[in-house]
């Protein structure tokens, strides 16, 4: 099974490689491991000692986040390696501040992973959320390096589960400690025999909370709001934009909305104005007027923040295959509407439970949704309230988890 699981490993990298010739993102992927190749390790990588941090993309590198920053504070003495498998992660935080090197992970061979650790001291690796990579496990543990994965979620369909993964999960047996979401994923593990788990939740909460405390200002968009309500539509797909264009038609004048799709580039942005029928302009405009109802987020790396100005939103992908991050909207206390793929996340679940956020399933159901939170003053503040709540009570993942680190750190 190892050997078909590294061979499996070098199809997908021929499959990316063919995928490079007419896909952008595929080439970002080949062409920025090939050049990474070149000069790797990196200079005087074998005189000091390392934390290594690897997030699959941009969403676990914000989970990920508060972990390197309470790394650098506590052991400034060290130095912070950070890798991503996906270029849509490594594009937008290569320049990361507080890492000291940022790297693409190596696609998972025996031989890419000697190569990628030889020469490096590591102290700890730290992997996020779902990096399950069988050759650097190995590798790893070989090397009696230590182990952790953070804000891991397991469900009984996850192939190590099953009678054909067992190979694979004697290997995650040696793993220093699984810190996890929930009490479920906790029971999941010791049932097949992995003991070493602690439940400490999402470290992405207090990255959320910490950014709703220290909020930026936004002039322009303050300017377009200009004393209006407000709804802001978030990590939208044309999924999720076949039910909300129709259903914004009936928001009122009093609300402005802020929409921004998860997907920025040019055709993206032209399509969507070709479909709306309310008056809209994009950020990116010199000047904007509040006489427009829809302001098109046309940029990357502020949603997080649009929040702030949000009476409700909408967070997308829930009508394709999964939802996005709901965690920012609620950090602020903004009651949240979603598709019905939700089911992977559990502070979704209980939020609906809670009745902070809504679920629906069609356009009729988000028709429904947006006009009880608009005229129904009572039930939006109170699910405002609930969202404060959750997100008040899900914080200190981070300082549960470096204080259980210290042994390993010192071992």
């Amino acid at each position: 099974m190892k050997l078909f699981y590294t061979f499996f490993i070098k199809l997908y990298v021929l499959g990316i490689r063919l995928a490079s010739l007419y896909n952008d993102k595929a080439k970002k992927w080949i062409e920025g491991r090939r050049d990474q190749d070149e000069s790797w390790p990196p200079e005087q990588a074998d005189k000091t000692r390392w934390i290594w941090l690897h997030a699959a993309s941009l969403g676990e590198f914000e989970q990920g986040r508060p972990l390197i920053e309470a790394f650098k504070q506590t052991y400034p003495d060290q130095k912070i390696l950070l890798t991503f498998f996906s270029p849509s992660g490594y594009e937008i935080r290569k320049d990361y501040p507080l890492a000291d090197q940022i790297a693409y992970l190596p696609a998972d061979t025996p031989k890419n992973v000697s190569r990628f650790l030889d020469g490096l001291s590591i102290s700890i690796a730290v992997f996020i959320k779902y990096e399950f990579w069988f050759n650097y496990i190995s590798q790893l543990l070989q090397r009696n390096i230590p182990l952790i994965f953070v804000s891991s979620r397991f469900t009984p369909n996850q192939f190590f589960f099953s009678s054909y993964g067992k190979w694979f999960l004697n290997k995650l047996q040696g793993v220093s400690c699984f810190y996890v979401q929930d009490r479920s994923s906790e029971e999941l593990l010791r049932q097949h025999g992995i003991s070493q788990v602690m439940v400490t939740g999402d470290t992405r909460f207090d990255r959320v909370v910490s950014l709703a405390q220290k909020t930026d200002s936004f002039p322009k968009i303050e300017a377009f709001i200009n004393g209006r309500k407000v709804l802001v539509f978030g990590s939208t797909w044309p999924e999720d934009e076949t039910h909300l264009f129709e259903a914004m038609k009936q928001v009122p004048d009093k609300y402005c909305i802020l929409l921004a799709p998860h997907e920025t580039h040019e055709k993206r942005i032209r399509s969507i104005e070709s479909t709306l029928t309310l008056s809209h302009q994009r950020y990116s405009s010199s000047s904007l007027s509040s006489d427009s109802r829809i302001l098109i987020i046309d940029t990357i790396g502020i949603l997080s923040q649009l929040y702030q100005y949000a009476d409700f939103a909408f967070v997308g992908g829930g009508f394709g295959k999964s939802i996005h991050n709901i965690q920012e909207p609620v950090a602020f206390g903004c009651p949240v509407i979603i598709g019905p793929h939700y089911s992977k996340f559990i502070e979704a679940v209980e939020l609906i439970q809670a009745g902070g956020v809504r679920a629906v399933a069609n356009g009729a159901q988000l028709a429904d949704a947006i006009n009880d939170f608009i005229y129904k003053p009572d039930l939006l503040n109170r699910a405002s309230a609930i969202c404060i709540e959750y997100a008040r009570q899900n914080t200190g993942a981070t300082q549960s988890i470096m204080t259980s680190i210290e042994d390993f750190m010192h071992s």
